[in-house]
């Protein structure tokens, strides 16, 4: 539960963030290169893999074609799925929380096959060497 402290502290991050930073005026989808695109109020468009965005990764085109902005310009919010991303944290590269981004660093080691893994996998702890 958030106390009456950390929310009015949030709002007041939220209000520098706003006057300080750019704020979305528009998104959309675009089919052609299969980019979520942002238009921020300084004239600049930023876009991204919408499967690399945590809460995107089984998205449809279809699920993409509806993409609202919060009344701040802080936060998109796709209705389709149910799904919000925080603009600022998406222009300094994070396209997700930092337990999700962990886990989709670890995913291709977890998928690595090679043979040390594999005994590894079949015969539990490896041996230690015995003192004689």
């Amino acid at each position: 539960m958030v106390s009456p402290d950390e929310f009015e502290h949030a709002n007041a991050r939220g209000v520098q963030r706003r006057e300080t930073g750019p704020t979305a005026v528009s998104a959309r989808y675009d089919k052609r290169v299969h980019r979520v695109v942002i238009g921020l109020s300084s004239g600049i468009e930023r876009s991204f893999l919408p499967h690399a965005a945590q809460g995107l990764e089984a998205a449809r085109p279809a699920d993409l074609d509806l993409i609202e902005i919060s009344p701040s310009g802080l936060g998109l919010h796709f209705p389709k799925l149910d799904v919000d991303l925080y603009l600022p944290a998406l222009l300094e590269g994070s396209l997700g929380s930092r337990e999700w981004s962990a886990a989709q660093l670890g995913k291709p080691g977890g998928r690595a096959k090679h043979a040390a893994k594999a005994k590894a996998a079949r015969g539990g702890r490896p041996r230690t060497a015995s003192a004689t």
